[in-house]
């Protein structure tokens, strides 16, 4: 029997893994009833891929049965390519899994083009009814399996999961290929937010057993995955095994990024240095920082707790963001822009923003109504009106969040971000707003990386102006343009210095040289290292204090770390001409300085890779 499991992706990118199938693949080959008698296959689609394509390459190897993993973002695109492959291959069986059939299966099957609907974990129901259907009959009875007609099933008993083989380690999947790993280390969540469906009928949370988790943590470092996303909704509510994994990752995977879902309540300073001393972020969902507001969706919030928690985690120098949802039952525009504020006076590295998802399953779908929460009744069935905000102000937010998005979280403002704000005596919601209103029809998408840097220094022109501040925006645009040039230099891959032997060798002044592509040679309007030195600076206490002198500065990656040098301007001057075609000896007689000035600083430049030689060195 053949079989295709198709997963659709929303783009590509290192998390475009499908994990899901991979799982049902190693299912369907382990079980013993069915062994030698299948050839199974995994499809991937992304969402601009074209349907009928998509179906003609699901047909090409005639497979028997068809199974989608189907998600919120890839429900309307899964339909389309089922109806196409319906008219190629009528005779074949299509089914559907995975969280959007989970939680609205009666939807799915009104489309006609599905066979049945596999509700929850799909290792076990899927088995069961690919062995029905290999024997001739059909998947009827079985639980999780949902017919046209049929009310709709309950979810199966959660599974063992130690009895479910890992697609990583039987080889069947490998991260290399989308270049990042998702990492599923339990299932299950122990909390019942009314917005969310991860805890349903999961029987609370299970977890992978440790020897599975090492093995898998210990193939991602030899295949040197870059990045590993950990699926568990709340990695560290057992506080004791998530050290014991981070102790293991420090140990294990050093230079891997992870990404994990955390819970405020959970973190101690013992975890918040865990945390920072591994290559990793963190996303906490503060969702709303109004307490009523939370106790409406079933969450609790001690907003001095919170507040620790966060300073644990900024003093240990983790990284870390939080979620933030607008649209919830009792939340305002006020409310919002509120918790928009708290959040960001917490200094996370990134925020998350996104309006009410009024997900089918949920306990908020069945109040919806009652609550006066219109929302689409289709994906991605956010909300379009609540008592609590017209669909104008629920526009408004959208804005404020992509702003909040391109601004702060895109623009990586986080150091200098308060500072800024609190010099214009504005609100971060209202400083935002405006930008908001700056950006005008542009929507977030349409902003491309490399634009942001621009569009932040446009604003804060216009901003400081507006605002009567005029004589703090010299300093306003050097905090902005030195952590831009940081951010870059951060990322940056620094040339390999010559080596001491090398440099005995060779006479800098002799050579044709060139800046180094991870070096940047910036222009301040203060002394840089003053500014360094202030760290979150008052903007009108630091000018009261300091000259607006000027200063040149060399910001490039080196010794694992980013650097920043002051220099006098003949060697920023020497630094800009140098082109990888002249001698330095020739360009350094324009600058004013002496050879030997010239050969001792270009032979420290050399060694800390803020210029290379043009020409290979050889020993």
């Amino acid at each position: 029997m053949k079989i295709t499991l198709v997963a659709i992706h929303p783009h590509p990118s290192p998390q475009a893994v499908p994990l899901a199938c991979a799982f049902l693949q190693e299912a369907l080959l382990a079980d013993q009833a069915l062994q030698g008698s299948l050839q199974t296959a995994i499809a991937e689609f992304f969402l601009q891929d074209d349907a009928a394509r998509c179906a003609r390459e699901i047909a090409r190897t005639t497979p028997e049965l068809v199974a989608f993993s189907v998600y919120v973002w890839s429900r309307d695109h899964a339909v389309a390519v089922a109806r196409e492959l319906r008219m190629l291959l009528p005779d074949a069986i299509l089914c559907a899994g995975g969280a959007e059939p989970t939680a609205n299966p009666a939807g799915l099957l009104d489309e006609g083009v599905f066979d049945f609907i596999v509700r929850g974990e799909g290792e076990g129901t899927l088995v069961q009814a690919v062995r029905r259907i290999a024997a001739g009959g059909a998947p009827a009875g079985i639980a999780g399996i949902v017919l046209p007609g049929d009310a709709a099933a309950p979810l199966p008993s959660p599974l063992d999961l130690d009895s479910l083989p890992s697609p990583y380690l039987s080889g069947r999947l490998d991260p290399t290929v989308p270049g990042g790993a998702l990492w599923q280390l339990s299932r299950g969540c122990d909390f019942a937010c009314s917005f969310c469906f991860d805890h349903k009928g999961s029987g609370g949370v299970r977890r992978f057993a440790m020897e599975r988790v090492e093995a898998e943590l210990r193939l991602f470092a030899r295949l040197q995955v870059p990045q590993v996303f950990v699926l568990d909704s709340t990695f560290n509510k057992d506080a004791r095994r998530a050290k014991e994994i981070l102790r293991l990752i420090r140990k294990v995977a050093p230079g891997i990024h992870f990404h994990f879902e955390v819970r405020s309540e959970f973190i101690d300073a013992e975890m918040a240095e865990l945390f920072a001393s591994i290559t990793c972020s963190l996303q906490i969902g503060l969702q709303s920082a109004d307490a009523a507001v939370l106790r409406a969706v079933g969450r609790g919030f001690d907003r001095d707790d919170f507040v620790n928690r966060a300073f644990l985690l900024n003093q240990s120098g983790a990284i870390f963001g939080f979620d933030l949802i607008y649209g919830l039952p009792g939340d305002t525009p006020e409310l919002f822009r509120s918790s928009l504020d708290f959040a960001l006076s917490l200094y996370p590295n990134h925020l998350d923003i996104f309006p009410l998802a009024v997900l089918p399953g949920t306990r908020l779908y069945g109040k919806a109504q009652a609550l006066g929460v219109q929302h689409l009744e289709a994906p991605p069935y956010t909300v379009v009106a609540t008592p609590g905000y017209t669909p104008e102000q629920l526009s408004r937010a959208g804005r404020l969040a992509a702003a909040c998005d391109v601004f702060y979280s895109r623009g990586k403002a986080v150091a200098w971000f308060n500072s800024v704000v609190e010099a214009l005596r504005l609100t971060p919601s209202a400083f935002l707003a405006a930008f908001a209103d700056f950006l005008g029809e542009r929507g977030e998408a349409d902003i491309a990386e490399e634009e942001i840097w621009g569009l932040q220094r446009r604003f804060l022109e216009q901003i400081f102006r507006e605002r009567k501040k005029a004589k703090l925006l010299p300093l306003a645009l050097d905090l902005a343009d030195y952590h831009h040039h940081y951010a870059s230099a951060l990322m940056a891959a620094p040339p390999t210095p010559p080596t001491p032997k090398q440099l005995r060798r060779l006479d800098p002044l002799q050579l044709p040289l060139a800046l180094a592509a991870s070096t940047t040679l910036a222009r301040f309007s203060y002394e840089v290292l003053e500014i360094l030195d202030a760290g979150e600076p008052d903007l009108a206490e630091f000018c009261a204090c300091f000259n607006a002198t000027g200063s040149c500065a060399l910001i490039y990656p080196a010794h694992g770390e980013v650097c920043t040098e002051s220099v006098s301007p003949p060697y920023f001057e020497l630094l800009l001409a140098l082109d990888g075609k002249q001698s330095a000896r020739t360009l350094c007689r324009s600058t004013g300085l002496s050879e030997e000035e010239a050969r001792e600083f270009l032979s420290f430049a050399l060694a800390e890779g803020i210029v290379e030689p043009v020409a290979r060195l050889h020993v």
